[in-house]
């Protein structure tokens, strides 16, 4: 039986309403999670040393690879549930749900205990050096046996949400955020652990929002049930197509740190790639907060979708567009107003990294008058089935254009370059979108995939 309480809210109420009622819920529990990434580089770079704090950074692609994996399954996963559950189809649901959460935990598992193999030569090449590679490789390892707990995690918030209950799965977020500073804070300032306990630490966290999570499936309205499937090529091709571009987004946060780190290694050493983390941190909570507003508009673009309201599908990308403006230019003000002190609060740094990270913060913000607005266009032609633009989005602004930027403009201007070539990337991207979707004139059913072809093909 379909969840009647989710289908008379998105079929019934107002867009507006809909909105802010994922809206809220989808901020508040990324803008925790964000804080959370933030309060565990203060609290590394504090007691460990901007070394350490620069060997988490260099080994964060790793986090962020397991990440886009959660996210490549479970927005592709989680944009079919809705869609299925737009077109009342409850049974299909289902099985999109079973097939999704035991794909991510396989894949996962199998990625990381091989990545692990390979472990030294891997740190290295994310841009270790002699000081660094301790730091990095303690909490790589970490990463690679256990990451398998927080995408999972994170793939089944996705479902919680996208299933009508997007407080429960803000609920895990508040979990997996407290638990982890806690957590964190005993293992370096109480027990005296190194860049390792970090890592379990985020593990632990995890579990304990997965257990939250799990509260979901006792609720009598819950469509979530895990049923016995059989491996559907056609649906599991479809899940990774319709995903990809979240996973490609993603994996641009791992080319973007890469790059980053490896650039200022060669322009600035040590002090540049420690200046760049602790950028890299105040970055995350930014962009989590642009991806909590992409989350909010991805159930209710992929429900509507899949009911054919075309109409609302409308609405809500110009009040997400709409959002995303208003938030980009708070971002940018805040930031450009408080460069000094918010670098100040990762620790005690020589004045050369103090240095870098100031003036790289201060030009590097300006992508954020642009980003918002390409998060929100990404998820709206991924949730109408357009991947084809979703994917031009995600890979131009996160690593076609950025790169060449980035292999160039250091070598013209120099330092300056490297916080120059986000901003600049985003700026170009927005311009094909606007241009893009003016020839289209906002068409949706030009780039849509028929529910009912869809359903034959699945």
């Amino acid at each position: 039986m379909i969840n009647q309480q989710l289908e008379n809210k998105l079929d019934t109420q107002s867009v507006g309403k809909a909105f802010m009622q994922y809206l809220i819920p989808s901020l508040l529990g990324m803008l925790l999670v964000a804080i959370n990434i933030v309060v565990d580089g203060i609290m590394v770079g504090n007691k460990l040393g901007s070394t350490a704090l620069a060997g988490i950074g260099i080994a964060s692609p790793v986090y962020t690879l397991f990440v886009a994996m959660s996210l490549w399954i479970g927005i592709g996963g989680a944009t079919m549930y809705s869609q299925a559950m737009g077109a009342k189809d409850t049974q299909k649901a289902q099985t999109i749900f079973s097939t999704s959460v035991t794909l991510i935990f396989a894949a996962t598992l199998l990625i990381g205990i091989s990545a692990f193999v390979f472990r030294e030569s891997l740190v290295f090449s994310l841009g270790a050096n002699a000081d660094t590679f301790p730091f990095a490789s303690a909490y790589m390892n970490v990463m690679l046996l256990f990451g398998f707990v927080f995408t999972v995690e994170n793939a089944v918030s996705i479902f919680v949400r996208n299933d009508g209950n997007p407080y429960l799965s803000m609920a895990a977020q508040i979990t997996f955020a407290v638990s982890n500073i806690v957590l964190n804070y005993i293992i370096l300032y109480v027990l005296d652990y190194g860049v390792a306990g970090v890592a379990f630490g985020t593990i632990i966290a995890a579990s304990l929002g997965l257990c939250v999570l799990l509260t979901h499936f006792l609720r009598k309205r819950s469509n979530l049930k895990l049923r016995r499937f059989k491996w559907n090529r056609v649906l599991i091709t479809a899940i990774f197509v319709i995903g990809f571009p979240s996973f490609l987004a993603e994996l641009g946060i791992s080319a973007f740190t890469i790059s980053h780190n490896n650039t200022l290694k060669w322009i600035a050493g040590t002090d540049g790639v420690a200046a760049f983390t602790v950028m890299n941190y105040v970055h995350s909570l930014i962009l989590l907060t642009f991806l909590g507003l992409g989350g909010a508009i991805q159930p209710l673009i992929s429900y509507y979708y899949g009911g054919q309201q075309q109409d609302k599908i409308r609405q809500t990308l110009r009040i997400a567009v709409k959002t995303a403006i208003i938030a980009g230019v708070g971002l940018f003000v805040i930031v450009q107003l408080a460069t000094t002190h918010i670098v100040g609060i990762f620790g005690n740094f020589d004045v050369q990294v103090v240095n870098h990270a100031v003036n790289g913060l201060r030009i590097f913000v300006t992508a954020y008058l642009f980003m918002g607005i390409n998060f929100v266009m990404m998820t709206y032609y991924q949730s109408i089935g357009n991947v084809r633009m979703a994917t031009w989005i995600t890979a131009s602004r996160e690593l076609i254009i950025m790169f060449i930027l980035i292999l160039v403009l250091p070598h013209l201007i120099g330092i300056t370059g490297v916080w120059l070539a986000v901003p600049l990337s985003e700026c170009i991207v927005l311009l094909t979108i606007v241009l893009y979707y003016r020839k289209n004139a906002g068409s949706i059913t030009n780039f849509a995939v028929p529910a009912s072809q869809k359903e034959r093909t699945l």
